[in-house]
């Protein structure tokens, strides 16, 4: 953070000219720095109004706050792969991103690698681009893969590549790089624990991006975080490119928002309803019907006047369960809840009983949706030519077979057989359906969850901002460089905020 502070006073301000001279910060220093967690120093960007509304001039289109319902529906210019002039790869050094959630986790996964996340390092390869791969993954998903050296080797299975594991040491490595028989991609160590990475460190993204042409962000499930290698690279490249696999993403979002098949019902599952009200109550603004059956139903009840057990409460939801509640009503759009559910015995696991949420006893927890909430949702359904189905449908991490969850994940396979259009947001219990269906395909599924309801909350994305040229492109270099690193630290300003507050209770 201390590097961003100083490039910014050293830079930013330099670059506004004598006549701006007002603009200078000031700095607020708080107890303690990173990493240690009972001493937390965080460092405050205090700037006046000139400076708040010279960003705010220069980028119109990226203000980090909650943006207008109504923008969710345009997109900022980012260039793709799929149509960068492939002359201009050429001899290019191109630095790849990659998902390493989905490139990574090889048998623990239902399925492989999706082919546009491969086929993006394999077409750059076969262009002619001395392409260096930048991921982290962490070694608890896969122990195999717990050296760089491991990694590599996966990955060369994985691309039918030779892939050579490389230190991260000079700003000069890049360019003076060789490229022979040996080295047909150079995959760069693992970055998860490199406290520059996390903390968007401009001296470290410039030395990462050092003698490199060209940055290709493929890696979609990190577009809701500040990374180095991932905001902080994008200023420091002639080019920044989305990859196949990221270009997938922005469909899938933008397949989200669409709202042309009629009716449109969300399945909503999950829990922390205070966390996700906005994207919710923007989805009770674009959809016909809202289906809760995770734990959030509970909150609806609750703020619905259902008497909830007080376990099931959600302490602090309460007026943003009524707010979604509200905005449903406003617009008549029905809210289905559960009638029954399958309990588990908290003493005795392997019994199971079924309850309504009137009935339900101590001691018992609700595990899966009952035969009378599917009575009740799946005919709902069967109308539908459009379904979002967002976050895990079970109420609990039970291992207990869940015979609701199955039925439903049986209806929504068949309906995608038909003229409905079905997204699954998460991992979830669906993946079983890439195995079992013939009709499901990945198409169907956007594993990056955080990603989908960070988009819905109306929160801009960093890592997709960053790879916007076109409101960037009349500024000059160095305030280009300090706009990419104020506008994404004013996204994390409410959670800098909360952990200031806590620290000093």
């Amino acid at each position: 953070m201390s590097q961003i502070l100083n490039f910014l006073q050293g830079h930013l301000f330099h670059n506004f000219g004598a006549q701006n001279s007002g603009l200078s910060p000031t700095l607020l220093p708080l107890k303690s720095c990173f990493p240690n967690r009972k001493r937390v120093r965080i460092f405050l960007l205090q700037v006046n109004s000139k400076l708040v509304n010279h960003i705010e001039q220069s980028l119109p289109d990226n203000k980090a706050e909650a943006c207008d319902r109504d923008e969710l529906y345009s997109f900022p210019h980012v260039q793709t792969l799929s149509k960068f002039p492939k002359e201009e790869l050429f001899r290019k050094v191109v630095m790849v991103r990659f998902d390493s959630s989905i490139l990574l986790l090889g048998k623990k996964e239902y399925q492989s690698p999706p082919a546009s996340a491969l086929s993006t390092i394999k077409y750059l390869h076969k262009a002619g681009a001395k392409v260096i791969l930048v991921g982290s993954w962490s070694w608890d998903n896969n122990l195999r893969l717990s050296s760089a050296e491991s990694a590599a080797e996966f990955l060369s299975s994985m691309l039918k590549l030779k892939v050579v594991p490389m230190k991260l040491v000079s700003r000069s490595t890049h360019s003076q790089m060789e490229y022979g028989e040996n080295s047909d991609v150079l995959l760069l160590e693992n970055l998860s624990e490199i406290k520059m990475e996390l903390a968007n460190c401009s001296k470290f993204a410039k030395e990462l991006a050092s003698g490199v042409d060209i940055f290709v962000n493929d890696a979609f499930s990190q577009s809701h975080k500040v990374l180095a290698s991932t905001v902080g690279v994008a200023c420091f490249c002639s080019a920044c490119i989305a990859g196949f696999y990221f270009e997938e993403g922005l469909y899938q979002l933008k397949k989200i928002t669409r709202t042309t098949n009629r009716p449109y019902v969300a399945i909503i599952g999950g829990r922390n309803l205070a966390g996700k009200a906005a994207a919710l109550r923007f989805l009770a603004s674009k959809c016909d019907a809202l289906v809760f059956v995770g734990s959030m139903a509970f909150q609806i009840m609750h703020a619905m006047g259902v008497p909830v057990p007080v376990k099931l409460v959600e302490l602090g939801a309460l007026k943003e369960a009524v707010s979604i509640v509200e905005s449903a009503n406003s617009r008549n759009v029905p809210i289905v809840l559960p009638k029954d559910f399958w309990c588990m015995n908290d003493v005795f696991p392997e019994q199971l009983e079924i309850f309504s949420i009137d009935s339900m006893l101590d001691g018992w927890r609700p595990v899966d949706l009952g035969p009378l909430s599917l009575q009740k949702i799946i005919p709902l359904l069967s109308k539908c030519k459009k379904i979002l189905c967002i976050g895990p449908l079970k109420f609990s991490s039970s291992r207990q077979e869940e015979v609701g969850v199955s039925k439903l994940a049986e209806v929504l396979n068949s309906l995608t057989q038909s003229t409905c259009d079905v997204t699954f947001v998460g991992k979830m219990e669906f993946g079983g359906l890439l195995r079992k269906s013939t009709s499901v395909s990945v198409d169907n599924f956007v594993k990056n969850t955080s990603v989908v309801w960070e988009f819905l909350k109306g929160k801009r994305l960093p890592g997709l901002m960053a790879l916007d040229r076109h409101s960037l492109s009349g500024l000059s270099g160095a305030t280009r460089e300090c706009l990419l690193i104020v506008v994404p630290l004013k996204i994390q300003l409410d959670f800098w905020g909360r952990a200031v507050s806590e620290i000093q209770n």
